[in-house]
């Protein structure tokens, strides 16, 4: 249950109780948004349920099981090597040029690298392909920015009570369309029996799915969204590329049009601010508390599919591709269905940091139960006892995906001015970035290493009790509510 936080901010907080007017939902947009948040999730949730497969199929383990965690932690955190480095400049950028073009082209990288994917015989073709799609998408941040463009803080919360309906169907096909069509040849040999295409490739089938929605989403987005910030006055596109081969970069650029004297007062302080200007107390308090349960949140979903894959002798589940699929899209319905009718409510009944720290805080359980699942599937197979620990595991899961709309409020009140919220959500998204390159390769690493004769088995378990401490930790530092920041600006 989450408990009401008591802390310095109360007689602000006795102002914030008081009933405020919501602003109405701007719907003729909101909607795209909602199909935006779509590919990024449809497109890795497609790849889950055969990444396991996919890698004992090229061979690169050399039949050794215990490194199959390993090589998936590694296909996972290449997407996010790559996009950590990229990440803050086109979120940059999109202060500059505008969200839309930085859209266009993210969607477009997301549907070359999925084909890319799908032809990919060896590791290292793998890699590159979740390299290109981590340099190249940035939408999942420019998409956020773009929300709090067209939203403000009476009507925000709302707005991502309905973002996991666009979460729960992406988190939900996905899974289906790659665990149920992955190796169609061998699964449908009447349908697709006679494609030599399919049998030489046994995963492009699935991913032309996921790649040919995303396309759709595509031509949606050209069409119809509008253009949710102002670049009057601002530096032309072909003057920041030539001014960042010559050394400037967009900081100073930044710089050079707030202090240009061009407009009214009023318009100056509208313009992005320079990186260092962002670099604030509120702004370092989102990141440490984002990084830490991003951090864990992305290493439990990279060993998540890799135990129930794992044999049940080296302490996993021995669960094929199709029923991991379903579990996966089962419970990404149940975490939707949750939020949408929720989580409003929870947020004007308890606050962002309450909801936050409850959320971290069960990852507690949530680790505890793969031991626990592992010693029951040992001692009495694939029963009943093991079923209902695997889906209390996956129903405590819920209280942590409200920690992201809860970062959300967060990262919008923590930015100095509306015109550099895509430099300040860019900023807190590199770092978050960072932590999801090191979450699921490390701990897909421990894992593996924990599954190996003669060393400590308890070992994944232990690092992501540390990880889920520290989180808890950086969290008491957040305020109450992020009114509270904004109403100190």
């Amino acid at each position: 249950m989450i408990v009401q936080q008591d802390d310095e901010e109360a007689p602000l907080m006795q102002q914030l109780e008081q009933p405020t007017a919501r602003t109405p939902l701007p719907w003729d947009q909101f909607w795209i948004l909602l199909l935006l948040e779509m590919p990024d999730f449809l497109s890795s949730r497609t790849l889950a349920p055969f990444i396991p497969q996919l890698i004992r199929d090229i061979g690169v383990t050399h039949g050794d099981e215990s490194q199959v965690g390993h090589y998936a932690g590694i296909l996972e955190s290449s997407y996010y090597a790559a996009h950590t480095l990229t990440i803050f400049h086109w979120s940059q950028l999109s202060d500059h040029i505008g969200r839309k073009p930085i859209i266009l082209i993210a969607l477009s990288a997301i549907v070359i690298s999925m084909f890319s994917f799908g032809l990919s015989k060896t590791f290292l073709g793998l890699v590159v392909s979740r390299i290109v799609c981590g340099a190249f998408d940035p939408s999942d941040t420019v998409v956020k920015s773009i929300l709090m463009d067209i939203t403000d803080a009476t009507n925000m919360p709302k707005a991502y009570s309905y973002i996991p309906i666009s979460v729960m169907i992406g988190n939900t096909v996905g899974p289906l369309i790659g665990g149920s069509l992955s190796r169609p040849a061998d699964r449908f040999p009447d349908i697709f029996g006679r494609s030599e295409l399919l049998k030489t490739y046994p995963y492009l089938l699935p991913c032309s799915i996921s790649a040919l929605s995303i396309s759709m989403i595509w031509l949606v987005t050209y069409i119809r969204l509008k253009e949710s910030v102002s670049t009057t006055g601002k530096t032309p596109l072909w003057e920041l590329i030539k001014k960042g081969f010559l050394g400037q970069s967009y900081s100073r650029l930044s710089s050079v049009i707030v202090d240009s004297g061009e407009g009214s007062p009023g318009e100056v302080q509208l313009k992005p601010l320079p990186l260092r200007a962002l670099l604030t107390l509120k702004v370092l308090s989102v990141i440490a508390s984002y990084a830490t349960m991003d951090l864990f949140q992305k290493g439990f979903n990279s060993v998540l599919p890799v135990f129930y894959a794992t044999p049940i002798e080296l302490g996993g589940l021995s669960l094929d591709p199709p029923r991991i699929g379903v579990l996966l899209a089962a419970s990404d319905v149940i975490h939707g269905i949750f939020r949408l009718l929720f989580y409003t409510q929870l947020h004007d009944r308890f606050g962002a940091r309450a909801i936050f720290i409850t959320g971290v805080s069960s990852g507690i359980p949530i680790v505890i139960l793969f031991p626990v699942t592992s010693a029951l599937a040992r001692a009495y197979g694939i029963g009943m006892a093991v079923w209902l620990c695997v889906v209390l595991q996956l129903a405590l899961k819920t209280s942590l995906v409200l920690c992201f709309p809860c970062m959300a409020l967060f990262i919008r009140a923590a930015a100095p001015n509306r015109a550099s919220l895509g430099t300040t959500n860019g900023i807190v998204m590199v770092v978050v970035a960072v932590a999801k390159v090191i979450g699921p390769a490390s701990a897909a690493s421990v894992f593996s290493y924990s599954l190996q004769e003669g060393h400590n088995a308890w070992s994944i378990y232990y690092f992501f009790i540390a990880i889920v401490s520290l989180a808890v930790g950086t969290a008491l530092f957040l305020p109450h509510d992020p009114s509270v920041w904004e109403d100190s600006q």
